[in-house]
């Protein structure tokens, strides 16, 4: 957990609130301008009305530029960005035909496959002739090809579980099927920095939803005692059911999850549990299996396993891995598998592919070697940013670092200042994350070869003095790299 010293949360609310009382000061004067204009809507209440209202044209329009940036290539080691102007203090934002090569620090593409390959690439492209980009049908329909089946397989072979579904999108495989697997009667106990989709489908199940401090398994047999003591709510019966949800990595915060503990408090109380693996199936683990491999944890303890292959396997959907019982239960209630359009089969390709290659199917070492150096990536790239006196989140092997800004005037800066030295990252703000702790989210991936990583950060350690982000003592010039140390002097 982030631990905010005094001064900086003092001068970050000072800067929020000083932020406030200009931008209610505009829209008093705006509301007395307006008098005079007709009005065509007389009688309807506003749609967009409120405090995240007046955050989006206060706050987030005025630094816009930052978000949403238009690219125009792979998003692999570099990329192309396409630059935007703005002539009404960035309102509006227009694109132009000049293109800026960057190095990419936000993309997901962690082992590099999001880019053409050697293996991959072709195998898609035939998918492609065979089968066109779209089912254009549900599952249950006339959306289940051949490729649909094979990915089941090999997702179920390669998580270690006994069988999987597969769904076009991420997002909505939490959305969708939390509420498939829990409701009325049911009892949702959810880490409280869990993904805005797990959030969703625990609402939209009609089961309670209680939440433990984040990562802590203590707290997480506290909830548990306390709530199956008590019951349901007003009859006190027992619960129908609990569920226990976790992420591998938690996206913004870069943090493991400490499985084996929470693991122990869940089988003490007979709790289910379901894992998202979104950020760590793929990218961590001796042969990439995720959190569970790395962590030494036995898949058969995990009762869903969750994943999307937007990440590691440079593809688009997700996945529910379980005993074949849960997945047939889910194949016959899930909405999301009757009555979304099933996902593309090349993109199907383009994971069973990826998966193949991660194995060593494809007759090459280029799956070790990508899962060898992402994780020397991730943890040179950790390392050197700690000593350069950066507060840096996450674990080691974790590809996920998030650097924390604080101030919104230094949400900007950090993004602007990177972008005009060729180095393109993600800044994340309210509401992705609470008010006080805006941070640049980097992503590290295979593809990241010695010299990018060392020139990320000599463009950051400039940026972190410009803008002055280092909150901790740098360390002495000696433990840096040798050629960072020559680049910096």
């Amino acid at each position: 957990m982030v631990r905010l010293p005094y001064l900086t949360a003092l001068t970050t609310l000072f800067s929020y609130g000083l932020l406030f009382a200009f931008g209610q000061m505009r829209d008093f004067f705006r509301k007395i301008l307006d008098l005079w204009k007709s009005k065509n809507l007389q009688g309807y209440a506003p749609i967009c009305l409120g405090l995240e209202d007046f955050y989006t044209r206060r706050l987030y329009l005025r630094i816009q530029d930052c978000f949403n940036r238009p690219i125009a290539s792979a998003p692999d080691a570099w990329i192309d960005v396409v630059e935007r102007y703005s002539k009404d203090s960035n309102k509006t934002l227009h694109r132009t035909s000049k293109i800026n090569k960057c190095l990419n620090l936000g993309s997901y593409n962690y082992l590099g496959f999001a880019a053409a390959d050697e293996y991959c690439t072709p195998r898609v492209i035939e998918s492609l002739k065979q089968y066109s980009p779209s089912t254009c049908s549900a599952r249950v329909d006339g959306g289940t090809t051949k490729l649909h089946a094979e990915l089941e397989e090999v997702v179920a072979r390669f998580v270690r579980k006994p069988a999987a579904i597969l769904f076009g999108m991420g997002y909505a495989t939490n959305s969708a099927i939390i509420p498939a697997l829990i409701g009325k009667g049911g009892l949702i106990i959810s880490d409280s920095l869990n993904h805005n989709s797990i959030v969703n489908g625990a609402r939209g199940s009609g089961a309670t939803v209680r939440v433990f401090q984040h990562n802590s398994a203590a707290h997480l047999e506290e909830v548990l005692r306390e709530q199956i003591a008590e019951g349901q709510p007003r009859t006190h019966r027992p619960w129908k059911k609990i569920i226990v949800i976790i992420e591998g990595i938690y996206s913004m915060e870069g943090e493991l999850c400490k499985l084996p503990e929470i693991i122990a408090v869940c089988k003490k109380y007979k709790a289910y549990t379901y894992l998202d693996e979104a950020h760590s199936i793929g990218a961590i683990g001796k042969s990439g299996r995720g959190v569970c491999e790395l962590l030494g944890v036995d898949t058969a303890d995990m009762d869903i396993m969750m994943g999307t292959f937007t990440k590691s396997f440079g593809s688009c959907g997700g996945y529910i891995a379980a005993s074949k019982e849960i997945i047939q239960h889910l194949k016959n209630t899930c909405p999301a598998h009757f009555y979304a359009t099933s996902m593309s089969p090349p993109a199907a390709q383009q994971v069973i592919s990826a998966i193949k290659v991660v194995l060593g199917e494809d007759g090459s070492n280029r799956g070790a070697q990508k899962l060898a150096q992402i994780r020397d990536n991730s943890n040179f790239f950790r390392s050197e940013l700690h000593k350069m006196g950066f507060e840096v989140l996450g674990d080691n092997d974790s590809p996920v670092m998030p650097i924390m800004l604080y101030n919104p005037a230094k949400i900007p800066a950090f993004s602007r200042e990177c972008l005009r030295r060729n180095l393109a990252v993600v800044t994340v703000a309210f509401p992705a994350t609470p008010l006080l702790l805006a941070r640049a989210r980097i992503c590290i991936s295979a593809s990241h070869t010695r010299e990018d990583m060392i020139k990320a950060l000599e463009v950051i350690s400039k940026v972190g003095d410009l803008v002055g982000i280092k909150y901790f003592p740098v360390e002495p010039q000696k433990h840096l790299t040798d050629k960072i140390q020559k680049k910096l002097e």
